[in-house]
């Protein structure tokens, strides 16, 4: 009688590691073909510098006042023109960036944490632990986010910290829906019931084994979600619940603009435009990411 011995192979480091630098590869040949990512990358790339580099490439104080030369056109001492205090708008917009920028990125990383952790709790031990956290998602959804964040600068107050957790709260419900419904098809998938048998901790479970399968959508969603956040963002501080004066940011910039929109248009163009420029270059970067990480998009 012959005995026939099988044996599971298991990949070498050597072998990851080739993995994981083809991936690589693939997903760098993949963005510089995708014409969109690449512009709306290196348009965010220029506005990340250009706000670095701001005490470099502007020679006028964000803050201070000069009651001479308010409402000015844009002129050779001024590219964009002046604030209806005497202040360069070209100078409070690129400083408007190192406020706008991180306020995005920072509410994002809010809504992305507390998310992703509850998604992964709810799909994961499901029934009552599920049915709560479901409840409370929708309790979430069924406000507009802007009256939701509303809300919650009301209750702690207007400033610019309070708008970055408004915003972040009012983005949870997103990111624990899409990691939940990711966690109901992994949490069936083979290796993951092995682990369940070995006795492996379900913490280790949620963070090892399943959470890289939530990372690719939860990435997709964080980078869209950068522009929305903006967005929301300069609203609030448009309504003054946000960055006080004399903070140069973007939302401010329109307010203090608004009822010059006839007589000196760029006093709020300029700022306008410095959103609708960071929101398409994000939109563009993560529809791209998009294409390249969701495998049903590609052919």
């Amino acid at each position: 009688m012959v005995q026939i011995s099988s044996a599971v192979s298991t990949p070498t480091p050597l072998q990851s590691q080739s993995v994981r630098v083809r991936r690589r590869r693939d997903f760098i040949r993949g963005l510089i073909k995708n014409r969109g990512a690449v512009i709306g990358l290196t348009t965010l790339v220029m506005l990340i510098l250009c706000a670095i580099l701001a005490p470099v490439i502007t020679q006028y104080d964000p803050i201070a006042i000069a009651p001479r030369d308010r409402l000015q056109g844009p002129s050779r001492n001024h590219w964009l023109g002046t604030d209806p205090f005497g202040r360069d708008l070209y100078t409070r917009a690129i400083y408007g960036a190192r406020v706008s920028l991180p306020v995005g990125i920072i509410a994002v990383i809010i809504s992305a944490s507390f998310g992703i952790v509850l998604g992964l709790i709810s799909g994961y031990y499901g029934r009552i632990t599920d049915g709560i956290i479901m409840r409370l998602t929708d309790i979430m959804l069924a406000f507009p986010g802007i009256l939701l964040a509303l809300v919650v600068v009301a209750i702690l107050g207007p400033s610019l910290g309070n708008v970055m957790i408004a915003v972040g709260i009012g983005g949870i419900p997103r990111y624990t829906r899409l990691v939940r419904g990711s966690v109901l098809a992994a949490r069936e998938l083979v290796y993951v019931e092995a682990a369940r048998v070995v006795g492996v901790p379900d913490r280790t479970i949620l963070f090892r084994h399943i959470l890289p399968n939530v990372i690719g959508p939860s990435v997709i969603l964080s980078t869209l979600s950068i522009g929305s956040a903006i967005l929301a963002a300069a609203g609030l501080s448009f309504l003054g619940l946000g960055a006080q004066p004399p903070t140069p940011e973007w939302g401010s910039m329109l307010a203090d603009g608004r009822q010059f929109l006839r007589t000196n248009p760029w006093v709020t163009s300029v700022p306008g435009i410095a959103i609708m420029l960071t929101v398409l270059s994000v939109n563009l970067l993560g529809d791209g990411l998009r294409d390249i990480l969701d495998p049903r998009l590609r052919v």
